[in-house]
């Protein structure tokens, strides 16, 4: 079966809707163009006027086609909760408002902004769940080369939500290309992002990684990981010049 495109999603979101929609937005990874195949989804954002179990089931068909495509059903905001939410989601807002593409609609942006200390304290607590997932990941692994491979792949995307939000926090502008914002952090953190930007290059089918460079990298991988997480713990964010005056 045919995948859904966006446009074929947006004219089906329009018929769910009707005129309670106000904007479909894509957001993340492919609308900054660093959309890796076979590994990287369609994040949409979608603002409605209302928000109810019978407006959520009427747009369920078209939530489950979209998902059966390999992406997450579309994040859905009332207007009013898209608003007034960045301080309990500061690092979504901050890579949606960075990374986005309206596909129909008016999307309200104006007013919207990021609080560095909100930023912080998520961000210290996303890094120390994904790192604890990490550890878990590879206890199960084992030695198991394979599944070491597929640990390293499948979490890449989401360390590199965590590099962005990082070069955020340092008052940074986050590159698109995934080398460049590995390199990135590595300056304002010094954290070694070697073992990142390798796993990047394999997905990208750069260069594949294999042996025992495997296990060596996963390592690096995990200490990185590690040392970036006690880095927040101790870092007062910094805020950009525009925040500041």
């Amino acid at each position: 079966m045919a995948r859904m495109t966006l446009e074929e999603l947006v004219v089906q979101l329009r018929a769910a809707w009707g005129a309670s929609l106000r904007a479909v937005v894509l957001y993340g990874s492919a609308a900054a163009g660093e959309l890796i195949p076979n590994r990287s989804d369609y994040n949409v954002l979608v603002l409605v006027d209302e928000l109810g179990a019978e407006r959520l089931r009427s747009a369920s068909s078209v939530a489950r086609a979209w998902k059966e495509g390999g992406n997450p059903p579309p994040l859905t905001f009332t207007t009013n909760e898209w608003q007034a939410s960045s301080d309990i989601f500061p690092m979504e807002y901050a890579d949606i408002l960075e990374r986005h593409r309206v596909l129909d609609g008016s999307f309200p942006v104006e007013g919207i902004r990021v609080d560095p200390g909100h930023l912080r304290l998520q961000l210290e607590n996303e890094a120390m769940g994904k790192l604890l997932r990490l550890r878990q990941a590879v206890m199960v692994a084992g030695a198991d080369t394979k599944q070491q491979l597929e640990v390293l792949s499948a979490s890449l995307s989401t360390f590199m939500v965590i590099f962005r939000a990082t070069a955020r926090l340092h008052g940074e502008v986050p590159p698109t290309d995934y080398s460049a914002l590995c390199a990135l952090v590595t300056r304002v953190t010094s954290v070694d992002t070697a073992p990142f930007a390798r796993v990047v290059r394999h997905v990208r089918g750069e260069a594949t990684l294999g042996g025992a460079e495997i296990g060596t990298v996963l390592a690096g991988y995990v200490n990185g990981v590690q040392r970036l997480v006690a880095h927040l713990d101790r870092h007062a964010p910094t805020a950009r010049p525009e925040e500041a005056s």
